[in-house]
């Protein structure tokens, strides 16, 4: 490389590694003699604990994310998909929504592409939804209340309670969260639709393991099932599934849950741009040195969930965006030693604790050790994210809406995604008074 080119680092996702990671080297390095890109599907970051009030209706979906440009300077945004990674050739190929290809050099390489639901597990899990990404929050939200359209208009017993019958996959943190906040969900959708009881609708949540929550100790896991227990969510631990099919959850011994509705949120998989390349891997996790480095891969470094970065027990951190946040500060540091010539240093972080919402101004929290539940656990939540969220704007905007929603209520109204051109047309009528196709004349009175 000629003296005088700058030093080229590419970080690919606009998750909270990735663009954190971009912002806090722009203060440590010279942009005459660096140049940072960052490349994303979205012009935006998710601030994904807020995910569960944006299904429900709390927060406006675009109040949930942040866009990209504003919180960068200095680093080149390319708001494009990844193709392909050339390691070999140390490139990055991607191409935008209107076909535009890039390629893209560099010689440092960060990967910070978070990971996807798991859907290998269980068999047929193409048909249950997903929530993970803001299109699966609004497609969640439309389907629920499409499955109350249906209900409501339906004369066969079976029918109506199938669509009324939800079944949620999975009791960690986004399965616990998901319930929590469907429950207040129903009981305000229940005031649009008086024909519908509340003993009509089924939240089932279904955990493989003993209890509920397994990233929390165990006592907050007895208190999360008794605060769903009681907003009427059924909970069922030790259960598996063995597979699913459309509108239908097969479980062991042969029983069979009819629901209208399943929703997915057990296990991780890898992005599927990094699924295929040549990296050393810890449980479908790119490993990684305590510095975030990928071993025998010079140059190529990986943070947040698509990593597995060892703290100083040797057990990989945990995928939560504390960390990843945490992560992109310390990459930050190594990144801009190692291209003055210097040495890296380890990531230690000590986890500040865990909390997770379950509706009805309930929660649950582990801060330094210390559990606290009810509505100082879920106000604590509340804050700790709204401090998290960038820019004073967006977080006047976010408080207005909470504020807002404890007075009003919240629009029982979907979000179609079709565009003019998908939407249904009736038919015209020929000359001769059938149905005809464009450009037949109308049928005269």
């Amino acid at each position: 490389m000629p003296d005088n080119a700058r030093t080229r680092v590419v970080i690919l996702g606009t998750g909270f590694g990735g663009v954190y990671t971009a912002r806090h080297l722009e203060g440590r390095v010279d942009p005459a003699k660096v140049e940072v890109a960052l490349v994303g599907r979205d012009n935006f970051f998710l601030m994904s604990p807020l995910l569960f009030e944006a299904g429900s209706g709390d927060l406006e979906f675009r109040h949930a994310v942040n866009p990209v440009r504003p919180l960068l300077k200095s680093t080149r945004f390319y708001n494009a998909t990844i193709e392909r990674i050339d390691l070999a050739g140390k490139e990055v190929h991607a191409r935008s929504a209107a076909g535009d290809r890039y390629t893209l050099g560099y010689d440092h390489l960060v990967l910070a592409l978070g990971q996807i639901t798991d859907k290998r597990r269980i068999p047929g899990a193409e048909h249950a939804l997903t929530f993970k990404t803001i299109v699966d929050a609004i497609s969640f939200r439309n389907h629920v209340i499409e499955a109350f359209e249906r209900a409501d208009a339906a004369t066969d017993p079976a029918a109506r309670s199938r669509d009324l019958t939800f079944v949620v996959v999975g009791g960690g943190l986004v399965g616990v969260e998901l319930c929590g906040e469907m429950s207040e969900f129903v009981d305000r959708l229940l005031r649009a639709y008086p024909r519908i009881t509340r003993k009509e609708v089924k939240v089932v949540l279904l955990q493989r393991g003993p209890r509920l929550l397994p990233e929390l100790n165990e006592k907050s896991g007895v208190y999360a099932e008794k605060r769903l227990t009681r907003s009427g969510i059924t909970v069922r631990t030790h259960t598996g599934v063995e597979r699913i099919e459309p509108a239908r959850v097969h479980l062991p011994g042969g029983e069979v849950v009819d629901a209208g509705t399943v929703i997915l949120s057990a296990g991780l998989a890898p992005n599927p741009v990094l699924a295929g390349l040549d990296l050393p891997r810890t449980r479908d996790r790119i490993t990684a040195d305590g510095c975030m480095r990928v071993a025998d891969r010079p140059g190529v470094w990986a943070i947040g969930d698509c990593a597995a970065v060892p703290g100083p027990d040797g057990q990989p951190y945990p995928t939560l965006a504390q960390h990843a946040l945490r992560e992109a500060k310390q990459l930050a540091k190594n990144l801009a030693a190692v291209i003055d010539g210097k040495e890296p240093a380890p990531f230690v972080y000590h986890t500040l604790g865990t909390m997770a919402a379950l509706g009805h101004y309930r929660g649950i929290a582990s801060v330094k050790g210390i559990t606290f539940r009810g509505f100082p656990a879920w106000w604590a939540w509340r804050t700790y994210y709204l401090i998290q969220t960038p820019g004073l704007g967006r977080k006047v905007r976010i408080l207005l809406e909470w504020t807002v929603a404890l007075f009003f209520r919240q629009d029982v109204v979907k979000i179609d995604l079709a565009d003019e051109a998908g939407q249904p047309v009736a038919p015209t009528a020929d000359p001769k008074g059938t149905a005809g196709g464009s450009g037949a004349e109308p049928a005269k009175p």
